[in-house]
């Protein structure tokens, strides 16, 4: 058991191969998971829809709070999490993650926006994010959006019991590097169920075969950070908000899964 869990509905921590606990979860446990991100998916569409030129992102950080507590039982999962003030993380171009929503962070036609968002619900945690343009966008950027939505996706179809996260991140790393651009330095997925964040980390590159072992109940979020140019990246001064080091622009896309007998299950999907 841990933190006193009861163990008829939660299935023990095992070990991984580098020695972190990892935490497996049970069959109603996921259920739970599944359902809070079904909340969480509908939260980021809400958010996407109202993004467009002119608005400010703490305007849309108050829509996402108030859509999330809408949902009985669900609350915002950043909300304060390690003292961040915002209720989503909202990054604009060049920002990869952990974008601070502000009043006067006005959106501009041609922007892009990583909308990052993390539910908590019946004592659970689901995250997942999504970059939208914001007006018409360059090819540049929707090649950008293209590759990174295409890395999540093979992040996942590579997320099968028996192989590990060195798996999920060569899959990842396969088709940002074909494309020529890079994933973001030392930013990574992680375990996600009981705590927002939890082993195993889950990089976006990797050997086949290395790392933890993905066995039926683990719970991980798979989110690839793709940039333009360098894979380098710095904290602006807020001590939140992290940016490409050479300035070009960054995409972030995310999923909650759960590990099955029969294959990767997505859990933030909308209903």
């Amino acid at each position: 058991m841990k933190y006193g869990i009861d163990s008829s509905t939660h299935s023990p921590p095992r070990r991984g191969t580098a020695g972190e606990l990892i935490q497996l979860k049970s069959s109603r446990e996921i259920e739970r998971m599944a359902a809070g991100g079904q909340i969480l998916a509908a939260a980021i569409a809400f958010v996407a829809e109202r993004t467009v030129p002119g608005v400010s992102t703490g305007e849309l950080d108050g829509l996402a709070e108030g859509f999330i507590r809408s949902h009985d039982g669900a609350v915002p999962a950043f909300k304060w999490l390690y003292g961040f003030p915002g209720s989503i993380c909202l990054s604009v171009n060049q920002e990869i993650v952990h974008g601070i929503p502000s009043p006067t962070r006005v959106l501009q036609e041609g922007d892009l926006l990583s909308i990052d968002v993390g539910v908590k619900y019946q004592g659970l945690y689901t995250d997942a994010a999504a970059t939208v343009p914001v007006g018409v966008v360059s090819e540049e950027s929707l090649r950008l959006l293209a590759v990174t939505h295409a890395a999540l996706a093979a992040g996942i179809e590579a997320a099968q019991p028996g192989n590990h996260v060195g798996d999920i991140g060569a899959a990842i790393y396969g088709i940002v590097s074909a494309a020529g651009m890079t994933v973001a330095k030392d930013l990574v997925g992680h375990g996600v169920g009981l705590e927002p964040h939890e082993e195993p980390q889950v990089p976006n590159q990797g050997k086949p075969k290395r790392g933890a072992k993905l066995v039926p109940g683990l719970t991980i979020a798979i989110e690839p950070m793709v940039n333009l140019g360098v894979s380098e990246t710095r904290t602006l001064s807020d001590r939140w908000t992290v940016v490409t080091a050479d300035g070009k622009r960054s995409a972030h896309f995310e999923h909650t899964i759960a590990i099955t007998e029969s294959g990767p299950r997505i859990l933030t999907l909308a209903s």
